[in-house]
């Protein structure tokens, strides 16, 4: 990047707020997927109006400017492929507005997810999504990617609770999307075009959150089964009963076993299990989840057992929750490569998705370990390789294909929860091939020159197997 360039963003931001070191770049040249590439330069921003100010010099100069949350994504959203800048958002983290009377909360984009729902826990009101990256996740990043979680089932997403936002446009302009208000008939609702848009349409510098109060009371039901396929079929005949659980997760064997070694959890020894959080006034709570133990036997499971107390609760989540973590102590030259990870299909097609999943794995050699909410149909499938072994890549790689396929088929979408990044593109592709023209329209029309985070999603060309953090072997 040219020095007087550089002289300009540091008057902008100040000369501490400069990252340029190779230690810093390489740092910020990773989120959680598995690729890696340098950025220019790292600037952390601390107001809407330095925003402007970047993204305006960034549009004359056409730099490629990344917006950077918590840097929790896992498909390589904020990679930054083709160098430029990228914009630290962490320090705007001021939580502006919590007004329970009108349902909503105002936010800046680097607010950690927990961290807002400690302070709204105060007023006895939450923001429901529940990412498993909550402890961490940045408000804006979730935005960015339409986040969800285990309590989608009940709750729904991100895209469900935005309001309103502030974004600056790539060519440097501040505007206002949406309202404070919950209905909203007024004309295109470009707030909600931005949810699920990953940095390649503007930054985000404010959103306003819609909000709901805390459940009265919560229990979580533990449910084990001789095999997945059972498993599969007890979210379905607990969906199909007109029961909706606040949560629904399913962990397979792998799952299991690689919690218990990693956590020391003591979660059963079982080929699967379910967890399911029944949520409301005490009195349904109890009768939801005995309803929901009933189901779970009749369709086969060998026990279960309740959790009312929040210790305990909290325990169990703990473990579901590690699942990506503690899948890479699973074997010892083994780690936990995000690829076919996020994939959503009909509740009802759990069953048949999870025995495909299984049969692609036998196919090919390899170890998938298959966990997620299945009560909304959104099941993860880690693939574990050893990425130094000679053709693991490759045979990674044509399992996630089947995977997707398989997925496809069936009705359902790459991904549930994640967003699309660089490891979903190509099946993105496929599954959207109808939409792309209109999606490339709406990006050059508002991006003409393609400096909001290029080469992402339906621009993405190629193989996933690239800018791998990853020795690969060819």
């Amino acid at each position: 990047m040219l020095s007087d360039v550089l002289q300009k963003l540091a008057k902008i931001v100040g000369d501490e707020n400069v990252l340029s070191s190779p230690a810093d770049l390489y740092a910020y040249g990773f989120d959680a997927s598995i690729h890696h590439a340098m950025p220019d330069v790292v600037l952390k921003v601390s107001n809407s109006n330095q925003v402007e100010k970047i993204v305006k010099l960034a549009y004359e100069e056409e730099i490629p400017i990344i917006p950077r949350g918590a840097g929790t994504a896992l498909c390589g959203q904020c990679i930054p492929i083709h160098g430029g800048i990228i914009l630290d958002m962490t320090a705007m983290n001021a939580i502006k507005e919590v007004r329970v009377e009108d349902l909503y909360c105002v936010v800046e984009p680097g607010v950690i997810y927990e961290k807002l729902n400690r302070e709204l826990a105060k007023e006895n009101f939450f923001f429901p999504p529940t990412p498993g990256s909550g402890d961490v996740c940045t408000i804006g990043g979730m935005v960015a990617v339409n986040a969800s979680g285990m309590r989608a089932i009940k709750y729904g997403a991100t895209r469900d609770y935005v309001l309103g936002m502030e974004v600056v446009l790539p060519n440097g302009k501040k505007v206002h999307f949406g309202t404070r208000t919950i209905k909203n008939s007024s004309g295109y609702q470009l707030e909600r075009l931005m949810v699920g848009s990953e940095g390649t349409l503007g930054v985000i510098t404010e959103v306003t959150i819609r909000i709901l109060p805390l459940p009265e009371k919560r229990a979580v039901a533990l449910a084990s089964f001789p095999s997945l396929e059972k498993a599969g079929e007890g979210v379905a005949n607990i969906i199909a009963s007109s029961l909706l659980p606040s949560g629904l997760e399913i962990m397979d064997s792998v799952c299991i076993q690689a919690v218990n070694k990693a956590m020391n959890i003591g979660l059963p020894q079982a080929e699967a299990v379910l967890l399911v959080e029944v949520d409301g006034a005490e009195s349904v709570v109890k009768r939801d989840v005995v309803k929901v133990a009933e189901i779970c036997k009749k369709s086969g499971a060998t026990s279960v057992k309740f959790a009312y107390e929040s210790e305990e609760m909290l325990k169990l989540w703990k473990g579901r929750k590690g699942v990506l973590p503690s899948l890479s102590r699973y074997g010892e030259k083994m780690v936990s490569v995000s690829l076919a990870d996020d994939m959503s299909v009909p509740i009802s097609n759990i069953p048949k998705a999870i025995m495909s999943f299984q049969k692609v794995a036998k196919k090919y050699g390899i170890i998938i370990g298959t966990y997620g909410h299945a009560g909304d149909g959104n099941l993860h499938t880690k693939v574990l390789i050893d990425p130094l072994a000679e053709k693991s890549w490759e045979k990674a790689e044509k399992a996630v294909d089947e995977i997707y396929k398989a997925v496809l088929s069936l009705g359902g979408t790459v991904s549930g929860e994640h967003g699309i990044g660089i490891s979903k593109a190509p099946w993105m592709q496929k599954e959207r091939k109808e939409m792309l023209s209109v999606m490339e329209a709406i990006k050059k029309a508002i991006d003409p020159k393609n400096i909001m985070n290029p080469g992402k999603m339906m621009q993405w060309k190629g193989s996933i197997i690239a800018y791998v953090r990853y020795p690969v072997i060819p």
